[in-house]
């Protein structure tokens, strides 16, 4: 193994490089979600939009942006996880002894939550990747803008795929779990980085519950007023009335 190699194998195996992964990739995830959630919010402003938004991701970069995009975040994703992982287990193997019963007591609990909580959003992540991105339902795959028959109905897709009270409650529970988790995540970040202090903690700390409670109203806000009725299908606009002819004029 190359020095490269070496040094990047122990900066993996402390635990402050366990921290800064998860730290950097966290912050990534922030910074997406964001910018995903600026974008779902296009629904208001009405079918053109969102759909031409839709459309723009999908040929970004001659259609490669949105493959690199996504094989990004889900490298940050499972990274992200797989470094909390191995830094909770690390954290765990170095506990003195005499606290182990304690310990125990203490961590089974609040591992429960924690693998509970954990296997909800990788399965909400999972889902909602099947369900708008790869679109594993035919209905949702078919539809088309009907005012450009050459593009998919993002907006259409979105209003159909909430019309289960069963989905949107698992969109609900999902998300309010991820948001949890953030408004904790991102203090903890700025601290691995060295930036939380006595004097900055409470500055921090709300920063991470606005940016938690802004995620939360804006994601499911979508769901929430598609399964109350307050966002419905817009009708396809009607066609012009052709102009009349000299001939239909006189008659």
């Amino acid at each position: 193994m190359n020095s490269l190699g070496k040094t990047l194998l122990r900066f993996w195996n402390s635990s402050i490089g366990k921290k800064l992964i998860v730290a950097l990739t966290g912050l990534l995830l922030v910074g997406f979600l964001l910018g995903h959630m600026a974008g779902n919010l296009l629904i208001f402003q009405g079918r053109e939009d969102l759909n031409s938004y839709a459309e723009f991701l999908r040929h970004m970069l001659h259609g490669w942006g949105i493959w690199i995009a996504r094989i990004g975040l889900l490298g940050a994703f499972f990274l992200h996880i797989f470094a909390t992982v191995s830094l909770v287990q690390q954290n765990r193997a170095a506990r003195d002894s005499r606290y182990a019963c304690d310990a125990t007591v203490q961590a089974s609990r609040s591992s429960r939550i924690m693998i509970w909580s954990g296997l909800t959003v990788v399965a909400f992540v999972v889902w909602h990747i099947l369900h708008f991105t790869v679109r594993v339902d035919p209905a949702l795959a078919g539809m088309t803008d009907p005012t450009d028959p050459s593009r998919h109905d993002v907006y259409g897709m979105v209003i159909a795929g909430f019309q289960d009270p069963l989905m949107v409650l698992f969109y609900i529970v999902s998300i309010s779990l991820l948001c949890s988790h953030l408004s904790h995540g991102i203090a903890s970040a700025f601290q691995t980085f060295g930036l939380r202090s006595a004097k900055t903690r409470f500055a921090i700390k709300n920063l991470g519950l606005a940016i938690a409670v802004l995620l939360w109203f804006g994601f499911l806000s979508v769901p929430i007023l598609v399964a109350t009725g307050g966002l419905k299908e817009k009708a396809a606009p009607a066609a012009a009335n052709p102009p009349l002819s000299s001939e239909s004029a006189k008659s």
